[in-house]
């Protein structure tokens, strides 16, 4: 059932694979309307990510060598169209993008209760499919269907998630990609409480979510970052700081850590391996600083050492996030707030990689 909604809605297409400006706001995208088993969402606020930036540029093709920030803000030369999305896979223009969404259920389809309606709800990111094993086959909000960055988006029911808080709409949008992806790659990895824990990214979204999560587990966690945001990222959890640049072998030692947590990859990448100890577990969810490294594969079987790769998140790990968000065992840390209409703006200041946190869309009430 579908309750007296607006026929069109503010939202923000993406026209094709390239620079900032092929982000188009528009006023009069059709409200879409829920398909049998999904439910329409009136979407509060939303959330900025990496994936937002790779996709829209075509960063996840194999064509790219570079890091995000040398096509961030003008797009790559290099053909991406056929395999330009997370998946390998064209990606389908005009597409509504926005991975962290939060917000309210306003009609429910087929098959789906009307007591749904109503209630709050976050959207977990990474979607998994029927066909699914483990949850590894899967899609992305805003990538493989129209995501957050528009009044209202679809979303099938069971990837609405009731929550229960008093965080606003802007304060829990922070949650989903960021803190659901660091949830993932923790609980893949395995870290457990007393683990030493070596965080790179530490300022960034998934970065201050995996410093939280890891303090949530009872670790030791040493931070990678800049100098001067050293002060923020204690404040949510880190205990030791490693500036940005800096040798880890140096600051940190050989054989000091037991997992590695990883969003940066780069040039440093086979010092990651040094530090960790024997038996130690690599985990890594991003390569900001450059999608290719060298690996010594001595450092990997002498050690017997652990690599984990982790992009989807499972429901387990996705509900483990709902109950520290209801519980106040995570605070959303959020750099800046801008609204629906300036996303071009917003991906700006988030590509200068100057702030600490998310940034976030605020969707309603503009």
């Amino acid at each position: 059932m579908m309750n007296t909604i607006q026929k069109k809605m503010r939202g923000v297409y993406l026209t094709g694979n390239g620079g900032l400006e092929k982000l188009e706001y528009r006023e009069d995208i059709d409200v879409p309307a829920p398909k049998a088993g999904e439910v329409l969402v009136k979407i509060g606020a939303a959330a900025l990510n990496n994936t937002d930036v790779n996709t829209r540029i075509g960063w996840y093709s194999k064509n790219v060598k570079l890091e995000t920030s040398h096509g961030g803000a003008s797009g790559y030369e290099e053909d991406v169209e056929g395999d330009g999305t997370w998946l390998g896979q064209a990606m389908e223009f005009p597409r509504i993008q926005g991975a962290d969404g939060c917000g309210k259920i306003v009609a429910a389809g087929e098959g789906v209760s009307p007591d749904r309606i109503g209630e709050r709800v976050l959207i977990r990111s990474v979607q998994e499919r029927e066909s699914s094993e483990n949850g590894i086959e899967s899609i992305t909000f805003g990538s493989e269907c129209d995501g957050a960055f528009a009044e209202y988006a679809t979303v099938l029911s069971e990837e609405a998630f009731v929550i229960h808080s008093d965080l606003s709409d802007k304060e829990l949008a922070a949650f989903p990609c960021s803190y659901g992806t660091a949830e993932n790659l923790i609980y893949r990895v395995g870290v457990k409480n007393g683990d030493v824990v070596l965080v790179t990214g530490a300022s960034g979204g998934v970065g201050s979510a995996l410093v939280q999560l890891a303090k949530v587990r009872g670790c030791k966690v040493i931070a990678v970052c800049d100098p001067e945001k050293a002060e923020r990222v204690k404040s949510y959890g880190a205990d030791e700081i490693v500036s940005r640049g800096d040798s880890y072998v140096e600051k940190i030692g050989k054989m000091k850590v037991d997992a590695v947590l990883d969003v940066v990859a780069g040039s440093q990448w086979p010092e990651l391996l040094e530090v960790l100890k024997k038996g130690g577990k690599y985990g890594v969810a991003g390569a900001i600083a450059g999608p290719l490294v060298e690996l010594d594969v001595r450092d990997l079987y002498l050690k017997d050492l652990s690599l984990y790769g982790s992009t989807y998140q499972s429901k387990e790990a996705f509900q483990n996030l709902i109950h520290y968000i209801e519980e106040g065992n995570i605070k959303p840390v959020i750099a800046k707030v801008f609204p629906l209409k300036n996303l071009a703006e917003a991906q700006k200041a988030f590509l200068s990689k100057t702030m600490v946190g998310k940034v976030v869309i605020e969707v309603a009430g503009e």
